[in-house]
């Protein structure tokens, strides 16, 4: 995978709003928040999408989205909050490594986009 804006702001190369950190992944204010809370998560094994993980990713995928969920609490969101992960350029994915957005604070439309 080709070094990405993600794998600079985990190599410290670019500086990032960090919420949380831990050996698997790491989560930052997105600069362009399209919500009052907009965090990414990211693992920091370099996974471009989600087509892309297998089955060695499984503990990693579910420790993402369970780090989200204690990030949107910990920001004071409970249990009202929106979690996005855009697979491919067609859907919006602008960055290739694995990121789940979480969105909170405000109304949220169905169905999105």
């Amino acid at each position: 995978m080709s070094e990405t804006i993600f794998s600079k702001i985990i190599n410290r190369e670019i500086p990032a709003d960090i919420v949380y950190e831990d050996e698997h992944c790491l989560a930052f204010h997105d600069i362009n928040a399209q919500a009052p809370i907009h965090i990414l998560v990211i693992p920091k094994k370099p996974i471009p999408k989600v087509a892309d993980a297998n089955s060695d990713d499984q503990a990693i995928l579910g420790h993402l989205l369970l780090k989200a969920r204690d990030i949107a609490r910990e920001q004071g969101y409970g249990d009202a909050f929106r979690l996005v992960i855009n697979n491919g350029e067609a859907v919006g994915q602008t960055v290739f490594h694995l990121h789940i957005h979480i969105l909170a604070g405000r109304e949220f439309n169905w169905p999105p986009g």
